[in-house]
């Protein structure tokens, strides 16, 4: 192998020949010398430009993993600050939604409050009234009297009525769980509701699974639920068109999920929102506003959700989320072991 001449071996190796030439010419002992100390000048200038690229190279080397190793950290930080604004920002967003259901709970608390103490003051009244014109009718027999009286009666009962409505709302009874099934739960609903005016020429389906698994609640509450939604989808839909009741079990939640809908006028998207508030009502002169609101208050004794979507002219559809157990405390709920099927 050839090697360069500015290579240090390949110098020593034609300083030899060098030498040995000039020795055979007979030339002195000087020139020798200072050919070797040219030598190892020349071998100690290498190796120290050896070492000094070596060592420049280490520290190039070095500069370039601690670049790395501030990149990787700058990353890091900039992942650390990007996680922490969106938690910074999931928070306000769950404080907002907090509050907002507290200014909730606080409104419905003090109806509550309002409403109880109406209901005791008016109630006591309203049955000496009653049975007063119970007694007037009963004595009369003069048939514009009678109409007069009993259209007093009913006036009466529809106070009635919706003094019993704000009592339900307002304190609602403790829950008597059992295991239900959905699908038989709904059959009975809709062969109650059968003979109902406003539900004749109107298509009633059970989509209702007969092999969804039982859950546990209170039946009756659950009852009444489901017919205070057939009966509001019975009144927005016309005749000839369609309410369907289907349910589901979640699939990644250990939950039930129970769909009303009709094929009615829907809702205007800036009624929806308050479809759920107490005395709110679109039913003129008709409804006193408390059937979707005690329905939510079933629903959420049960631990569980209700929500409205609508599209107007297209139809409502209510959605339940119950949970299939119940974790009550035990004085708030009377346990019943049979299966309500």
């Amino acid at each position: 192998m050839n090697l360069p001449l500015t290579h240090p071996h390949a110098l020593w190796a034609a300083s030899c020949k060098l030498l040995a030439l000039w020795s055979f010419h007979g030339l002195g002992e000087v020139m020798s010398g200072l050919i070797l100390a040219a030598l190892v000048v020349v071998f100690v200038a290498w190796q120290l430009r050896r070492n000094a690229l070596r060592k420049l190279a280490e520290e190039l080397k070095s500069s370039q993993e601690g670049a790395h190793q501030l990149e990787r950290e700058r990353d890091l930080a900039q992942e650390e600050v990007f996680r922490r604004l969106y938690e910074e920002r999931e928070l306000n967003k769950e404080k907002i939604q907090f509050q907002a259901q507290l200014a909730e709970y606080e409104k419905y608390a003090a109806l509550a409050r309002l409403a109880l103490g109406a209901a005791h003051e008016i109630n006591n009244p309203l049955l000496g009234i009653l049975s007063h014109l119970e007694l007037e009718l009963r004595a009369t027999s003069d048939s514009e009297q009678r109409a007069e009286i009993e259209q007093c009666i009913a006036g009466a009962k529809r106070i009635s009525a919706t003094l019993r409505g704000l009592v339900n709302y307002a304190r609602p009874g403790p829950l008597v769980l059992s295991k239900i099934s959905l699908h038989r739960l709904v059959m009975d609903t809709l062969s109650f509701l059968e003979g109902q005016p406003m539900l004749r020429d109107r298509q009633l389906e059970n989509q209702v699974p007969a092999d969804l698994p039982h859950i546990r609640a209170d039946a009756n509450q659950l009852s009444q639920v489901l017919m205070n939604l057939l009966l509001n989808a019975a009144e927005a839909t016309p005749e000839g068109g369609q309410i369907t009741i289907s349910a589901s079990k979640l699939t990644y939640v250990d939950s039930i999920e129970i769909r009303v809908s009709d094929t009615g006028c829907g809702i205007p998207p800036d009624i929806l929102p308050h479809v759920f508030e107490p005395f709110f009502t679109t039913k003129r002169g008709k409804g006193t506003g408390l059937g979707l609101s005690i329905s939510q208050a079933y629903v959420r004794s049960h631990n569980g959700e209700i929500r409205a979507d609508s599209v107007v002219d297209h139809g409502t559809t209510i959605t339940i989320t119950l949970p299939i157990r119940q974790e009550a405390a035990d004085e708030v709920v009377k346990e019943e072991s049979q299966v309500v099927v």
